[in-house]
């Protein structure tokens, strides 16, 4: 028989000191109801500032070795070094000090974990699961764990502000709201293949290789219908895999009637996923492209067979998961076979007859009473009775004394009687025979479950994957996307906002975006609600759909695959750490400037509007001529008009502006704006538009008459339009058309007449720029 226990998390005592190698146990409560538990360990010495990381989500069978992990949820506990404690200015205590408003700290040691092991991942890995051992009561059963490391330099970065900033996972406004890119994007039948999804989305891929590898798998499923819905209707049946290796590896050090109940249906959902296997298998027979050819190929394996037929050498055939407690209750007590385990044959037998003369027991007093009653069942109540009231008259108006606690919903009676109640306990002292039975059984089946444990991990993959792509798929028939390239540059045709498009009623302006080597940064100004902010975060947001290995939602894209993604957009004062908007400015900018390399893409929008207009303007102006020393590509929008000047002393700088219409009513003679949403080259010539926001909203029209006279005299200090040369002109146009010709060489893919076609277009455009600068070109005249 099983007893049950309730387990508590203590905190030690023992607090060590500092310059002991220790760590620490930091829980941290989880809105999402995440059991995530990250271990820590900082170098010393001659590794100081190396940080190994280790992490386990215990509803998932991976143990994370890194030195940047996302666990894709909330951590619920931390291990971490206990000189945090001491406050020492390192860059790990530094981040755990700032955020520990939200943990609860515990001493757990390391000590020997450190002294036998040489890298400082492996170390935390080994404080992890000594963690899981001691504290959580938990072990997982040997050579069963996935094992993996994942580099920084595998995926592209993205900071969680840009994360924020983007609306990556989150909603800002509504957390609850599917407008979102993952919303947008999620079109997944299992919890691990919208995991899969979202890990993507918050870390993107950087090989082109890989990436095709997706966009080729995605192409095959909008061409191949059958396919398509073939593999849509196979996943979909597919229950959490790796929850379910999670909970069969781990091993409970204390069997209680709950963890043997666990236990059974575990293997139950097992047998389920591998009956799907072979329908799977069916679909993926006959595609084409590298990436489903390889996971059609690692299902083909003929372990699966194998652990299938071990599986139903002890569970019955016609054994399957169910939905319903009653029809779940009876699947688990008759899943084992009979005649494996005598005691287990007797207590069913035992159970079944208690089950027959409960429905004997309603049938009986449904015939004392005259009454329409019949059996149901409940996890929470077990057996009981419920009774419809249609059409029944009740004798004197209420249930007979008998009846007890009775509920009413609608037009329901849902009651129990003393004699019932007594039936349901030996009904359940039955089943804990059962469970305990069946729970030995199960236990030798699972030995030989852990020897095939790589194969379930194959499948687990497979199915996420799979679901994955799917779903992206799923996203182009919704939308018109197109399949982007990569190339060394930036190149998106008639661009759409992925989430406004998503969103009922909007249909966003489309939008051309160009940006290379020759012109990385670019200059964005407008009016307030011009549409900025939102063409910003629509190349972001395209960019990381398309190194994800999704198509876009534009004519045409073509992007260089960025190893960083800076967003420095719009905030708040922050309370908390007592920042105000500038100072949370400076440290993102900070942040971008400490980090950037040439392979990034930066989004900056509205930096410096938290100071003085001249101390912002020359904040701006120099991080600018830091940002252009580099190779980075740079979108970066303002208010300072002045900042438009940089196009006439740096070659790779190019203005742009969100183009607005100003219309005059014939009655009123009242000027009002409207907003086109359309990009086009140069500065903006829109000037006090500030003020013309203010116009609409309540202020009286003496204090938007007063500040418009005193802004029209501070314009013409500061706004005082300079020209370039003509020297500085020329530069800039043989510098144009140098790096044209270096695209055109690395890139091109025309035939020899379209080539033709193209240089005598740059010839051409070479030729105005020059005149344009007062130096005109005399060329020979090429032969036809």
């Amino acid at each position: 028989m099983f007893g049950s226990s309730t387990e508590e998390v203590r905190t030690s005592g023992d607090t060590p000191e500092c310059g002991q190698t220790s760590g620490v146990c930091s829980s941290a409560t989880s809105t999402s109801g995440a059991s995530v538990i990250v271990a820590l360990v900082e170098g010393r010495g001659l590794a100081r500032g190396e940080i190994g990381m280790a992490s386990l989500n215990l509803k998932y069978p991976e143990l994370v070795l890194s030195q940047f992990a996302d666990t894709g949820t909330y951590a619920k506990v931390n291990l971490a070094p206990s000189s945090w404690k001491c406050k020492q200015s390192t860059p790990l205590s530094t981040i755990m000090y700032r955020n520990r408003y939200n943990v609860t700290m515990y001493t757990f040691f390391i000590t020997q974990c450190l002294d036998l092991l040489r890298y400082y991942c492996l170390a935390a890995a080994a404080a992890l699961l000594k963690y899981l051992e001691f504290i959580q009561n938990s072990v997982y059963a040997a050579k069963s764990l996935k094992v993996s490391f994942k580099g920084s330099e595998q995926t592209a970065m993205i900071d969680s502000a840009s994360a924020s900033n983007l609306e990556l996972v989150v909603n800002n406004r509504d957390h609850r709201s599917e407008h979102s890119l993952l919303g947008v994007l999620n079109h997944t039948k299992t919890p691990g293949g919208a995991r899969r999804l979202r890990s993507n989305i918050l870390e993107p891929l950087v090989d082109v290789d890989t990436i095709n590898i997706r966009l080729d798998a995605i192409q095959e499923l909008l061409q191949d219908e059958e396919l398509f819905f073939g593999l849509t209707n196979g996943i979909g049946h597919f229950l959490d895999t790796d929850q379910l290796l999670s909970v069969l590896i781990q091993i409970p050090k204390q069997e209680t009637v709950q963890v043997a109940e666990a236990k059974i249906t575990h293997v139950i959902q097992l047998k389920h996923t591998l009956d799907l296997v072979p329908r799977l298998r069916m679909v993926l027979k006959n595609c084409n492209t590298a990436l489903l050819k390889a996971y059609s190929t690692s299902l083909e394996d003929n372990r699966f067979d194998i652990l299938l037929e071990q599986i139903k050498t002890v569970i019955n055939d016609d054994t399957t998961y169910l939905k319903g407690s009653l029809n779940m209750r009876t699947q688990k007590c008759y899943a084992v076979r009979p005649n494996i385990n005598e005691f287990l044959d007797i207590a069913r037998r035992a159970y079944t007859e208690i089950v027959d003369d409960i429905a004997g027991l309603v049938n009986q007093t449904a015939e004392k009473y005259g009454l329409p009653m019949r059996t149901s069942f409940s996890t929470a109540r077990g057996f009981f009775i419920q009774m419809k009231l249609e059409g029944v008259v009740l004798p004197e108006g209420k249930l007979p004394a008998e009846f007890i606690k009775a509920t009413k919903q609608k037009n329901n009676y849902s009651f129990t009687t003393a004699d019932l109640m007594k039936m349901n306990d030996r009904c359940d002292e039955a089943l804990r025979e059962i469970f305990h039975m069946s729970y030995l059984v199960t236990c030798q089946l699972l030995s030989t479950v852990y020897e095939h444990i790589h194969c379930l991990y194959k499948l687990s993959d497979a199915v996420s994957m799979l679901d994955m792509l799917l779903s992206l798929a799923k996203a182009c028939t919704i939308s018109d996307y197109v399949r982007p390239e990569f190339t060394d540059t930036l190149a998106i045709k008639q661009g759409r906002h992925p989430i406004l498009e998503r969103m009922a009623g909007q249909l966003p302006v489309s939008n051309n975006s160009y940006i290379s080597e020759g012109s990385n940064f670019v200059i964005i100004t407008g009016p307030n609600m011009s549409g900025k902010s939102t063409y910003l975060k629509q190349v972001a947001l395209c960019q990381i759909m398309a190194q994800i290995g999704s198509f876009v939602p534009a004519e045409y894209a073509s992007f260089r695959v960025a190893d960083q993604i800076f967003t420095r957009i719009g905030v708040d004062d922050d309370f908390e750490t007592s920042s105000s908007t500038f100072m949370l400015e400076m440290k993102e900018i900070s942040y971008i400037i400490h980090n950037v390399s040439d392979r990034s893409l930066i989004i900056i929008d509205e930096l410096g509007r938290g100071t003085s207009a001249e101390e912002g303007i020359g904040i701006c102006h120099s991080v600018c001529e830091f940002l252009l020393s580099l190779k980075a590509f740079t979108l970066f929008a303002t208010h300072f008009l002045e900042l438009c000047q940089l196009e006439s002393l740096y070659p790779n700088v190019e203005n742009q502006h969100m183009e607005v219409q100003h219309t005059r009513s014939g009655d009123t003679g009242v000027e009002s704006v409207v907003y086109t949403y359309l990009l086009n080259r140069g500065c903006s010539e829109e000037r006090h538009y500030g003020l013309r926001a203010a116009e609409m909203t309540a202020l009286p029209s003496t204090i938007i008459q007063e500040a418009k006279t005193i802004a029209s005299k501070v314009s013409q200090q500061l706004l005082a339009k300079q020209h370039s040369d003509p020297e500085t002109q020329r530069q800039r146009a043989v510098y144009h058309l140098a790096n044209r010709l270096l695209q055109t060489a690395r890139n091109s893919r025309l035939d020899p007449d379209s080539l033709r076609m193209y240089l005598k277009g740059l010839k051409k455009q070479f030729e105005a720029e020059m005149l344009a600068a007062g130096q005109p070109v005399s060329v020979d005249k090429e032969e036809e």
